[in-house]
């Protein structure tokens, strides 16, 4: 059997036992515990660990140079798949018992949307493009993220004022950091993803958990399946997202270069801060009444008052702000970026769906402090697909326990 590990090639003659009518079996496969391909287990790994953060291109000469192997683009993404294959499953038991001293009150699910460039087959890509047009399309990865995190009260100026970053930084007190954060991305669609993300939070959930709450940015779909999800759940839009609505307006009304724009911004913010989102409706679809009002501004000022009314039952910031509660996305912001952008859309890139879900998951994995625990788990998930029987221990864990 031909077999590359770090070393390099090498091949391992064994016993091949076969009867008419028998399953036929080599047992120093299973003794090894050797994988189905030629690649050993420590060189996948390592390989897939590269993929989760460069291109293929670039892991295959990182690993020539390291290590004098030759390993194809095309095999890298192929073990890449094969290497992910147990991701759900890793995930899917039960959440290893966090230090209740330490864990949040409040346990926070959050949801965005993030594309992801797909590969285009030649003979449906037109021969010109259109204008505004671009080669190639995208599919939304629905990103995720669950985490505990204690109360944090403040004030609407305070919350105003850190937003329009008019605070005297010597005067913030200290935010409490997320406790546990878990982050994922799929392809499969909103729905898939609320219904992974509810059954985490399940685990997470406990005696300790006194609030919870659920934050997205505010599209429709995915609000429904939020709540449609994780019922318990408060469901509060992201006030970022609110206050991108007030720039909005305000650059239609006084022009994106005018110095009056903070001034016009803060007390309405306050205002929605304050719980108080009707008056801020009233005043924005007034102001578009009003028969100075180009249609440029009016467009731009339903528009936001249309947002705010659609959300408003989302949106009683008086009530989470005097509870504690976080009120932004930020977490799964950060996660669209260093999960998802930051390795799919590298320059030129475009994925096949099962190829871009394998460097996602084992992204996440990485990203969540979970690599070594899964590489433990996804070997042993193998053997037993492999050889039918769960090792006691693998050959590489036993040569390392007799080493320490």
């Amino acid at each position: 059997m031909r077999y590359l590990s770090i070393f390099g090639e090498l091949w391992v003659p064994r016993h091949y036992f076969t009867a008419i009518g028998q399953a036929s079996s080599t047992p120093l496969d299973a003794a090894l515990s050797l994988p189905a391909t030629a690649y050993s287990d420590l060189l996948r790994e390592w390989g897939a660990y590269g993929d989760t953060e460069q291109a293929y291109r670039e892991n295959q000469t990182l690993l020539e140079r390291l290590l004098g192997l030759t390993v194809s683009v095309q095999t890298l993404e192929d073990q890449m798949v094969r290497s992910a294959v147990d991701v759900d499953a890793f995930y899917a038991q039960p959440v290893a018992d966090l230090d209740p001293t330490t864990e949040g009150a409040i346990l926070v699910a959050q949801a965005d949307g993030k594309g992801v460039p797909l590969i285009t087959a030649a003979r449906d890509q037109p021969v010109r493009l259109g204008k505004g047009q671009k080669r190639g399309t995208k599919k939304e990865a629905i990103v995720t993220a669950l985490y505990t995190v204690a109360p944090y009260v403040r004030t609407p100026d305070e919350v105003a004022d850190a937003i329009l970053h008019a605070a005297d930084p010597a005067l913030v007190r200290p935010r409490p950091r997320p406790v546990g954060k878990e982050q994922h991305a799929t392809l499969a669609g909103k729905a898939a993803a609320c219904t992974d993300l509810a059954a985490r939070a399940a685990q997470r959930d406990g005696a300790h958990i006194q609030h919870r709450v659920a934050l997205t940015d505010g599209a429709e779909a995915l609000q429904d399946q939020m709540q449609a999800q994780l019922p318990s759940y408060t469901l509060v839009l992201d006030i970022i997202h609110v206050n991108e609505y007030l720039w909005d307006a305000v650059n239609a009304l006084l022009g994106e270069t005018h110095t009056g724009r903070t001034a016009w911004i803060r007390p309405k913010l306050v205002q929605l801060l304050q719980g108080k989102t009707m008056d801020v409706i009233t005043a924005l679809e007034e102001a578009a009444d009003t028969p100075t009002c180009t249609e440029t501004q009016r467009k731009a000022l339903l528009r936001t008052s249309g947002y705010y009314r659609r959300n408003q039952p989302y949106m009683h910031y008086d009530d989470y702000l005097a509870q504690g509660w976080p009120i932004g996305t930020g977490v799964v912001e950060g996660a669209c970026g260093h999960l998802v952008k930051d390795r799919m859309e590298k320059a030129g890139m475009r994925w096949t769906i099962t190829g871009a879900q394998a460097v996602l998951d084992l992204r996440a994995v990485r990203l969540n402090g979970d690599w070594d625990a899964y590489w433990i788990f996804h070997r042993q998930q193998q053997h037993q697909r492999l050889y039918a029987s769960p090792p006691a221990a693998l050959p590489e864990e036993q040569l390392f326990s007799q080493a320490a």
